[in-house]
C-alpha cells in the first residue's frame, strides 16, 4: 500500500497516511478524484479530527506527486461537500461537523428464482430460423431508419402502426372486429391486468377467477388490492350461476374460455352468453384471456368471447410471448369504447408508454406474412411434441396416469384417478426430478384433482420423452408406496 504524509513536520503533528491503493479508490479514475476520495477515507475514519488543518496545496502538491491544480480542485471538492473549511489566511481545515459515513453495503440475502426451462416446464416457446432471420432484418431495418419517434414520450397505447397490425390480425384469426384506437400495448397478460383493473375497479372488489385457474393472475389480482374470488368449472366452462352466490357483487372476471388454464375446458356457447348477460346485468367487464388462441391443432376454434359481445363488456388480452418468443415483453389488448379513456390515463401514469424499438420490426412481421408462416411451421412442431408426450405417460405409467389428448394448446394434463390423494403427485414429482406444476397448485377452494400440468413447446422431442418415462415411473412407484394398485389400460 503507496501511503504519503499529509502534514509537514513543521507542526508538530504525526504525519497522516493517504491511501491510494485500497476499496475506496476508483481505478483509473483522474488524480484529483483518487486524491479526493483519500482524504474523505482519513476524514471519515478519524485519522484527522474536526477542526485539525490540512496541509497547503503546495506541500500536499509535492508529497503526493499529483500537480498542484489537481490537490486545488480536490480541496474545492472537500468544502462542497462539506467535509472541509476554508478559512482566507488561515488555510483548510476538517470541517467541525462532516457528513456521517455511510455504511458498507451488504450482500443481499433475497434470492431471486428465474422460471425454469427443462422438460416439461410451462412457457418455453420455439421461433422457426426463417422467422428469427426475418426478424433480425427487420430490426436492422428500423434500426437504419432511426426516427424521432424514439426520442421523444409517446402514445401511451404504443405505436399506431403496430395497433394496425394487431387489428387486421385480431379480425382474420379471431373474429374481433376493433378499431386500433382501442388496442393499447402493455408487455404481456399481467401488466394489462394491473393497468385496466386499477381502472374501473376499487380496492377491495371482487373479481371472479376460474377454480382452477392461473395462479399468477390470481395472485397478480389479489396483490393489486382487490378480492380474487374462486369459482369452480364444469365441462361447459366457469358456472356463472355459483359465481352469482359467492360473489354477488363482484365487479371483474377473469376467465380463460377459449381453452381453459389448466384442464382444457372450452367454454360453451350457453355459457359464454349466460356470463356476457351477468356482466351487463351486474355493470361488470370480463378480462379474456386468450393466451394459446393460435395453436388449435384440430378443428376451427371458437370466435373470442370478445367477438360475440362486440367489445362493450369484455377486455381481449393477448400477447407476443408464445407466438414469437417471451424476451420480447411485448403483448396487448383491445379495450371497450368507453374504457379507452380511463385506462389510457391509468396507463400513462404508471409508465407513460410502451418501449418503441421492437415496435415496428413485430408490425413488420405481421404485415409481412412472416408471423403466420412462424406459427404454421411451429404448430407442426408442438403437434408432434404433444403426441410423443401424451403417448409416452400414458404407456411408460401403465394406466395410472390419463392424458385427456388437448386440441389446443402449449401444455396438458396427466391425472392420477380421482380417489387418489395430491400428495402422490408431488412425491413422484419430486422423486422424477422433472419440470412442470402439479395441478393441485392451480386450486384454490375446490378440491383438487391429482396430476400434473405438463408444457411440450419448445422442448426437444427426445428430452420430453425421457423426463415423461421418469415421471410415469415415478407416478406408478408413489402409488404402489401408497397402497393403491396400478389400474390397468
Amino acid at each position: 500500500m503507496q501511503k504519503f504524509p499529509t502534514n509537514s513536520t513543521s507542526t508538530g503533528k504525526a504525519e497522516l497516511p493517504l491511501d491510494f491503493t485500497g476499496p475506496h479508490i476508483t481505478p483509473g479514475a483522474s488524480s484529483a478524484h483518487r486524491l479526493y476520495q483519500a482524504l474523505c477515507e482519513i476524514i471519515v475514519s478519524g485519522l484527522v479530527k474536526s477542526g485539525e488543518p490540512l496541509p497547503p496545496s503546495r506541500i500536499l502538491a509535492k508529497q503526493t506527486g499529483f500537480r498542484r491544480n489537481a490537490v486545488v480542485a480536490a480541496y474545492e471538492r472537500l468544502i462542497a461537500d462539506g467535509f472541509a473549511e476554508a478559512t482566507v489566511g488561515s488555510g483548510t481545515f476538517v470541517a467541525a461537523r462532516i457528513p456521517a459515513r455511510a455504511a458498507a453495503p451488504k450482500k443481499p440475502k433475497a434470492t431471486v428464482e428465474t422460471p425454469r426451462q427443462g422438460a416439461l416446464s410451462l412457457g418455453c416457446t420455439h421461433i422457426d430460423e426463417r422467422a428469427v432471420q426475418r426478424f433480425r432484418a427487420f430490426i436492422g431495418r428500423r434500426m437504419r431508419s432511426f426516427g424521432a419517434e424514439h426520442l421523444h414520450y409517446g402514445d401511451p397505447r404504443g405505436s399506431r402502426e403496430l395497433r394496425v397490425a394487431i387489428a387486421d390480425h385480431l379480425l382474420s384469426a379471431r373474429g374481433l372486429r376493433c378499431d386500433p384506437d382501442q388496442i393499447m400495448l402493455t408487455s404481456g397478460t399481467l401488466h394489462t391486468l394491473r393497468i385496466a383493473l386499477g381502472a374501473i375497479l376499487k380496492t377491495g372488489d371482487q373479481v371472479w377467477c376460474e377454480d382452477p385457474g392461473y395462479p399468477i393472475a390470481r395472485r397478480t389480482i389479489a396483490q393489486c388490492g382487490y378480492r380474487a374470488v374462486p369459482v369452480p368449472l364444469d365441462a361447459h366452462g366457469l358456472q356463472v350461476d355459483r359465481g352469482r352466490t359467492v360473489a354477488p357483487a363482484a365487479r371483474a372476471a377473469y376467465v380463460t374460455p377459449s381453452h381453459q388454464f389448466p384442464l382444457g375446458v372450452q367454454m360453451s356457447m350457453p355459457r359464454r352468453l349466460e356470463l356476457l348477460d351477468w356482466a351487463k346485468q351486474a355493470d361488470a367487464f370480463v378480462f379474456e384471456d386468450d393466451y394459446d388462441s393460435e395453436f388449435r391443432y384440430d378443428g376451427a376454434p371458437l370466435m373470442s368471447l370478445a367477438g360475440i359481445d362486440r367489445l362493450q363488456r369484455v377486455i381481449y388480452m393477448g400477447t407476443f410471448a408464445k407466438t414469437l418468443f417471451p424476451g420480447l415483453r411485448i403483448g396487448y389488448c383491445a379495450l371497450p369504447e368507453r374504457l379507452i379513456g380511463g385506462v389510457t390515463a391509468a396507463r400513462a401514469a404508471l409508465d407513460r408508454f410502451p418501449g418503441t424499438l421492437m415496435e415496428g420490426a413485430v408490425a413488420d412481421m405481421l404485415n409481412s406474412g412472416a408471423f403466420a408462416a412462424n406459427l404454421k411451421r411451429v404448430r407442426k412442431l408442438y403437434r408432434e411434441a404433444r403426441d410423443a408426450l401424451a403417448e409416452t405417460l400414458e404407456a411408460a405409467s401403465d394406466g395410472a396416469l390419463s392424458v385427456p389428448m388437448p386440441s389446443q394448446g402449449l401444455h396438458l394434463v396427466a391425472q392420477f384417478d380421482p380417489l387418489v390423494a395430491p400428495a402422490v403427485a408431488a412425491e413422484a414429482k419430486q422423486a422424477a426430478g422433472t419440470e412442470g406444476w402439479l395441478l393441485a397448485d392451480t386450486y384454490a377452494r375446490t378440491r383438487p384433482l391429482p396430476g400434473f400440468v405438463l408444457g411440450f413447446s419448445g422442448h426437444p422431442v427426445p428430452q420430453l420423452v425421457a423426463a415423461a418415462e421418469r415421471l410415469a415411473q415415478e407416478a406408478r412407484a408413489a402409488l404402489r408406496s401408497k397402497g393403491k394398485s396400478v389400474r390397468r389400460a
